[in-house]
């Protein structure tokens, strides 16, 4: 095949539409060998967690199809990255190689030394930016260094060159060369029988899958999705975050149908919005996409972060010993239901509601004091949209001790949560059976609930649903300490 062909490394970009590397390799009338290597131990500590895992699976059964339907194949191998490429530039006769960048730091720094080595032997390699709408090299403020605060940031992207439109998705691929590929399910990414069942409740791995999610969200939320977003029981958000996690759909195909959608309707497309308007649920959507982007930002200018608190003051914080606080939330009894919903929304459909992901996260770690790491932890493991940017950002954001973290003062009160949020109990009902016949207001909080209305209910505390592992005020009043003597200075290092 000689320089005729050029293999094309699939990663976190599971899809054939605005793809630059595939489209690069056709532009140059090359032909294009799709592979897929599974490589885990390069990302270190942060290898993909088993949810994620079986969602990558999925995704890649997915893209095979896809390509199967243009005449192509995925070529599939496991391995080091490359020693495989090494093995599949002999064996097809290519020389040229091109991929989409990753941006995760030890994946970047991987990248780098395989790019390096495959140039070094005469291989051309071609990097592009499929992932994000802007390099997060490119962002600066106009002293030159990092963002840290998510306002001014989003201002400064939005003064940019707006994201160019998305590539057209290929007619057609020429079948790649007969060489010797693995079965999908050769890689082990399917969890152990029975928990994985609901992981792609959160909806349909691939890029039809990813497609259709944001075609829908478009016609029936995204009107709403102000208001509609921070309420777990309706159907408010976009549930894209797996897809574009995966590459499924790239964010330049969500901002530009986004624009199309806004156009049609004779609105503006984008642009700064002031604080103090109150933005519309489109204009919040496209907030949440730049929200990502900040995500990224600081994951690249801070690679420390998965591990270490962006503010250096936190890395004293008095964490207190979990013992078995850490288990009883991780499985969702805590006593507190929106919590406990939460919690077991996610070990079981491998997704969880964004406001209830902050209202979890706080409640580790305020009101149980258990570090950040943890929780972060453990979403990577059980989260399908796991992603080291969006994890590190929303934990560090939770803890107070990242960028534009939530206030040091500001701890949830789960129990108002709920009513606010869960009003009418539906969420809590759906995902704590034993607690379905309680109806508002005790439902939020079961433990003030009169005994008659337990009783009817067929709750008994303690044994078919537990009394909360810590009392609220007493938390509130521990965490206040903790964070005021941790600002004071009197912190000892742990």
């Amino acid at each position: 095949m000689g320089v005729s062909g050029a293999v094309i490394l699939f990663r976190a970009d599971l899809r054939l539409s605005d793809n630059p590397a595939l489209v690069a390799a056709i532009a140059r009338g090359l032909h294009a060998i799709p592979l897929y290597t599974w490589n885990p131990d390069a990302e270190g500590p942060w290898r993909p967690g088993a949810a994620s895992r079986c969602w990558l699976h999925h995704s890649l059964a997915a893209l095979k199809a896809d390509l199967k339907r243009l005449g192509s194949d995925l070529i599939v191998r496991r391995g080091p990255t490359l020693e495989v490429l090494r093995e599949v530039l002999a064996a097809t006769g290519a020389r040229a190689l091109f991929w989409n960048r990753r941006y995760e730091p030890l994946a970047a720094a991987h990248d780098a030394m395989v790019e390096s080595e495959l140039r070094r032997a005469g291989c051309a390699v071609g990097t592009f930016n499929a992932s994000l709408l802007w390099e997060p090299a490119d962002v600066r403020t106009r002293s030159g260094t990092p963002f840290q605060v998510f306002t001014p940031f989003y201002k400064r992207v939005l003064a940019l060159d707006l994201p160019g439109s998305p590539l057209e998705r290929p007619a057609s691929l020429a079948p790649p060369p007969r060489i010797d590929s693995l079965e999908l399910d050769r890689l082990e990414l399917l969890p152990r029988a029975g928990w994985g069942d609901g992981l792609t409740r959160a909806g349909q791995p691939g890029e039809a899958g990813a497609a259709r999610a944001l075609t829908e969200f478009l016609a029936e939320s995204v009107s709403d999705y102000r208001e509609q977003r921070d309420y777990p029981a309706r159907h408010g958000t976009s549930r894209l975050s797996p897809h574009l996690h995966f590459g499924e759909i790239s964010p330049r195909q969500a901002w530009h149908a986004l624009a199309e959608r806004q156009a049609a309707k004779g609105k503006p497309a984008a642009g700064a919005v002031d604080d103090r308007i109150v933005e519309s649920g489109p204009d919040c959507f496209r907030r949440e996409l730049i929200w990502r982007e900040f995500a990224h930002h600081i994951l690249h200018h801070f690679p420390h972060t998965p591990d270490q608190p962006l503010r250096s003051e936190f890395a004293g914080f008095p964490w207190r010993d979990h013992g078995g606080a850490l288990r009883a939330w991780q499985r969702g009894r805590t006593g507190y239901p929106i919590v406990d919903a939460g919690m077991r929304e996610l070990w079981a459909t491998g997704w969880l509601h964004n406001r209830v992901r902050m209202i979890v996260a706080s409640f580790l770690v305020k009101h149980l004091l258990i570090d950040w790491r943890e929780g972060a932890r453990w979403f990577w493991d059980t989260l399908v949209d796991a992603d080291l940017a969006n994890n590190t950002l929303g934990w560090q954001w939770s803890a107070g001790c990242g960028a534009d973290a939530v206030p040091y003062f500001r701890i949830f009160n789960p129990s108002l949560q709920g009513e606010k949020f869960d009003p009418q109990g539906e969420y809590v009902q759906r995902w704590l059976p034993e607690l379905a016949l309680l109806r508002p207001p005790w439902i939020h909080r079961p433990w003030e609930a009169p005994p008659a209305a337990l009783a009817a209910a067929g709750v008994r505390l303690g044994t078919t649903y537990p009394l909360p592992i810590v009392e609220h005020k007493a938390a509130r009043e521990r965490a206040l300490a903790a964070l005021k003597s941790l600002r004071h200075g009197s912190c000892a290092a742990t």
